[in-house]
Parts: C-alpha cells; sequence; structure tokens
C-alpha cells in the first residue's frame, strides 16, 4: 500500500476504483467494503484508492475536543496495510477546502487528480460546500466526467454503523471481548511509556505507565484489564489498570501495565497495548494491604485466562 498526503502527493496515472471515508477502526464491516474495492479494482485492472481526511471533519468545523476515535492515523494506516488496498490518500481537511463545491470537489480531486473510473460510495454519502451534493447528484457528475458510481448497500452501511456503535459502546463498559469480535482485533493503544510514580516497583509489582500518542483516542472504562504487547519481539501479557489510583490518592487518569514474567527497561519507549479481558472495575481500597490482595487475585486470573488461551 502506498501512502499519498496530501492528495497532490498521488502521482499514479492509472485510473481507480475508489471509495471515500473515515474508516475509524478499520473494523469487520469496513473490511468488507474494502474487499468490495479491493476486488473491483483487480478485476478492472485499476487502481483501488481510498481517500480519506485528517483533521476529522468535525474537530475543524465544531471544534469537537470530545471527540473519541477507535484509532489514531498511525494505527488506521497499519490496518489498512493488511487489506490488500493499493493507495490510501489522506487529504488534510480544513475550512478552505470545506468550501469547495461538489463540482470543484469531484473534478480536480476524484477525477482530475485521483482519476477516478468508478466510485464506490454510500446511499447517504453527501459532499461539497455544507454537504449539499448527494449520491444522484455524484451520478450525473459521473455521466459528464466518465466515471461509473456503485451503491454501497443499506445493509453494508447499516453493519458499519452497527458495529462502530456497538465497539464504542462496549469498550466505555469495558467489555472488551465484544469490542474485538467486531473489530477483528485486539483494540489497542499506542503511546510512549513515562515515569510514573513507581509505588508498583515498591510491591513488586513493577508498573509501565503507557501515555497514548493522540488525546482523541478513546480510552475504555476504569478497571483493570488483561492485555498483551510485543516487547523487544517477544508477545508479553500484562494487567493492566485504567484510573486514578484512588487508594494512594491519585488524581490524574493513568494506563499502567504490570507485565508478567518480564524484566525490561520500557521508559521512553513506543508501546502498542492490545485489551485481551475486563477484570473488575476500579475500586478505593481501606487500606494498601487489600490492595495488595486485589492485585495477586488479579494475577491469578491473569495466569488461569492466559493458560487457556495458550492451550
Amino acid at each position: 500500500m502506498q501512502e499519498h498526503h496530501p492528495a497532490s502527493a498521488y502521482k499514479n496515472e492509472t485510473h481507480s476504483v475508489i471509495t471515500i471515508g473515515t474508516f475509524d477502526g478499520v473494523h469487520v464491516g469496513h473490511k468488507a467494503i474494502l474487499k468490495k474495492l479491493v476486488d473491483s479494482a483487480k478485476k478492472e485492472g485499476l487502481n483501488s484508492v481510498l481517500l480519506t481526511f485528517f483533521p476529522h471533519p468535525r474537530m475543524v468545523l465544531q471544534k469537537d475536543t470530545t471527540l473519541q476515535m477507535l484509532t489514531t492515523l498511525s494505527e488506521k494506516k497499519a490496518l489498512l496495510e493488511k487489506t490488500g488496498l493499493d493507495h490510501l490518500v489522506i487529504h488534510p481537511f480544513t475550512k478552505q477546502f470545506s468550501r469547495m463545491t461538489a463540482v470543484e470537489y469531484v473534478r480536480d480531486l476524484l477525477v482530475n487528480k485521483l482519476h477516478a473510473k468508478k466510485i464506490i460510495i454510500g446511499y447517504d454519502h453527501r459532499f461539497g460546500r455544507n454537504r449539499t451534493a448527494n449520491i444522484v447528484d455524484l451520478k450525473e457528475m459521473g455521466v459528464t466526467y466518465g466515471f461509473e458510481v456503485e451503491e454501497i448497500s443499506v445493509q453494508e452501511l447499516d453493519d458499519v454503523a452497527v458495529s462502530s456503535t456497538k465497539i464504542r459502546t462496549a469498550l466505555k463498559e469495558g467489555d472488551v471481548e465484544t469490542a474485538n469480535n467486531y473489530l477483528g482485533y485486539p483494540y489497542m493503544i499506542t503511546g510512549t511509556v513515562v515515569k510514573g510514580k513507581g509505588i508498583g516497583k515498591t510491591w513488586d509489582y513493577p508498573t509501565a505507565n503507557l501515555q497514548p500518542a493522540e488525546t482523541y483516542k478513546l480510552i475504555p472504562k476504569n478497571g483493570v484489564y488483561i492485555t498483551q504487547a510485543e516487547i523487544n519481539g517477544v508477545l508479553k501479557y500484562g494487567i493492566t489498570s485504567i484510573g486514578t489510583n484512588p487508594t494512594v490518592g491519585g488524581k490524574a487518569r493513568t494506563i499502567e501495565t504490570f507485565f508478567l514474567d518480564t524484566e525490561a527497561n520500557l521508559y521512553n519507549k513506543p508501546l502498542q497495548l492490545e485489551f485481551l479481558k475486563f477484570i473488575r472495575d476500579e475500586a478505593t481500597f481501606k487500606t494498601v494491604e487489600l490492595l495488595k490482595e486485589a492485585i495477586k487475585s488479579d494475577e491469578e486470573i491473569a495466569r488461569g485466562f492466559i493458560a487457556k488461551l495458550n492451550e
């Protein structure tokens, strides 16, 4: 997969089959649409192209700072790499770009720049200044500019919408197993390991404190999870606590992982943490000793789960 950022970097002259969208999460529903795109392009000897925009339009037009995404841009790229897509075009979404008329958008970007021969798109797709144009307009422009429009079925779009909603809901409820089922892979948080308070180390439970790469990344519900990550090329399992550490007077929300049977200095190193199972809610314990007992119980549950996973 070749990446082009912005669209002006796309220099391939071969005609293309294009789909357009955010594809946040690149979940099972999205993959069905991308397979349709890739298969169609191969059948017709054309390039398969996904046009997506960054930042998310809501971040630009509505200044939406509460927007939570299932994937960061780098995570999305890594997931799309596995779909067989020929080209990923990431175009900057700006207020100026949003003012393009529908005709300018189709003619200048889709046709002249990306060489669209076919566009696979949802029946409810809207585009152009103030999102005034729809799929009927797109089909009319197809006649003018020489491209075909293939509608994504209502059922497929419903599957995508339902999956996205269920994934977000599940993560906010701590149900990572349901989220993973819809995603088709373990939900992940990527970032850098930063220094924490170092309390866990004094209890023989040293933790890696993960600072997510982007503030817009959706963080699952506070609680304790079984997780995994690749460390120095080896898959390691961990117990991850998301929350404020109320028993020891914590205030800020943190993501701390104790990796089982692992000795490695992870400070300032990148880490991709994958969530496998929810163990329990965050709790405030009356004493530190009770907290230690709970952590020991968490470890026993995690080891039992991992043993079954690797049977």
